[in-house]
């Protein structure tokens, strides 16, 4: 494909994509070379129609609508694109499960998942990363709730000692409100068993 016609195709692809939406190279690979691919990517961040977040990563801009400012992705949006991008499964652990969860007020800068791709750290300026654990433990991904995942994940997090009263009653609230009773019964059989004497419905 010429260099044109790849630029072209590469332009239609990202015209076509919504604010904010996270694109990496091999969303590219039909629009033609490598090559190609580089030099479109560099030519449409120079245009302003993508915004490079990091090396391989790059974004449709998309502006705050109060003060006009470039809002960046989260770093949980590029771990999952990341993931599709892997044909990985990734889950948040540690304080970000917290946090997802509406237990911690902390966003941390380094975000850990486990993942049953490949493990890697990937780090982006002002000290922030993402952490890919690769865990051989398939009941991680073996959840039919995402709600009760998380849950279990965050509480064994906290540890069976350290769980408060109000963290407990909240994990419960949340997992009465977004849990089917069929995902609970198959999901709460993956927990670990102080977690099951206190999730028991």
């Amino acid at each position: 494909m010429h260099t044109n016609s790849s630029y072209k195709a590469m332009h239609d692809m990202v015209v076509q994509a919504h604010e904010g939406d996270i694109m990496v190279p091999d969303d590219f690979t039909s629009c033609g070379t490598p090559d190609a691919v580089r030099s479109g990517l560099s030519r449409l961040c120079r245009q302003g129609k993508l915004q490079r977040f990091s090396k391989g990563i790059y974004y449709i801009p998309s502006y705050d609508k109060w003060d006009g400012s470039l809002r960046e992705p989260s770093l949980d949006d590029i771990a999952k694109k990341i993931a599709q991008r892997d044909n990985a499964r990734i889950i948040p652990t540690g304080v970000y499960a917290l946090n997802r969860l509406g237990l911690s007020t902390q966003v941390p800068a380094n975000i850990v998942y486990i993942t049953d791709g490949s493990a890697r750290q990937i780090k982006f300026g002002e000290g922030r990363s993402i952490t890919f654990r690769h865990s051989n433990n398939l009941n991680h991904f073996a959840y039919q709730s995402p709600v009760m995942q998380l849950a279990i994940l965050a509480m064994r997090e906290i540890g069976e000692k350290a769980m408060t009263e109000m963290q407990t009653s909240k994990i419960k609230d949340l997992i009465d409100a977004h849990v089917s009773d069929q995902d609970f019964k198959h999901d709460i059989v993956l927990a670990p068993t102080w977690i099951k004497t206190i999730l028991q419905r």
